[in-house]
């Protein structure tokens, strides 16, 4: 898809129209659950995504081939919710070190939170807690953990959709699993009945 992407960035810097919606076609979906699962609020996604395109067309000439395009358009999409996250509250930071080996598959669990347009009507519970500690993570580390788990970015395209080093996004990432393992095990959604998935 990248090769395609440069294709069409190339014609639309160009002036060709057509090329430039089907960028948006492309990416529409997938900036628009980004930034459902940043916000966790459609209408407020639904005009980030719609701000995102705005700036993409207006910085078109700007866009440097040096990145691929998927990062350059998540990047921009990330910065537009966390500031309007940061709007509506402060952001606070977790200092201490955390362990990576977790033992939860974050991915099956964040990734499938959103399903089929049908079958999003009804959340479960245990849908709407995960969404609820997703929401509930400050912003710096709820952009990088739906980039991974959601949108199944690598650690290395993270790192350029923020601009942070490895490190940092390994380092949010582990701070991030464990603050909503946290709030999971609080409300028990981390346990099963037989006790055979209880977190330490």
């Amino acid at each position: 898809m990248e090769f395609v992407d440069k294709q069409l960035v190339k014609k639309a810097k160009m002036g060709d129209m057509q090329a430039f919606a089907e960028l948006i076609q492309h990416y529409k979906d997938k900036i628009y659950h980004l930034a459902f699962r940043m916000l966790g609020n459609r209408q407020e996604a639904e005009d980030i995504c719609q701000e995102t395109f705005l700036r993409v067309f207006s910085s078109l000439d700007r866009y440097s081939e040096t990145y691929k395009f998927s990062t350059w358009i998540f990047r921009i999409a990330t910065n537009l919710c966390i500031d309007r996250i940061r709007k509506k509250k402060a952001d606070f930071s977790l200092d201490e070190n955390w362990n990576d080996d977790d033992g939860v598959d974050w991915h099956s669990r964040i990734a499938n939170f959103e399903k089929s347009p049908e079958e999003e009507v009804i959340l479960s519970e245990q849908q709407q807690l995960l969404q609820k500690a997703l929401l509930n993570l400050p912003a710096k580390y709820r952009g990088i953990m739906i980039l991974r788990y959601v949108q199944e970015l690598s650690i290395q395209e993270i790192s350029e959709v923020v601009n942070l080093s490895l490190a940092t996004v390994k380092t949010r990432l582990h701070r991030g699993r464990e603050y909503m393992r946290n709030q999971l095990v609080a409300s028990d959604f981390l346990r099963e009945r037989g006790g055979q998935y209880e977190m330490s």
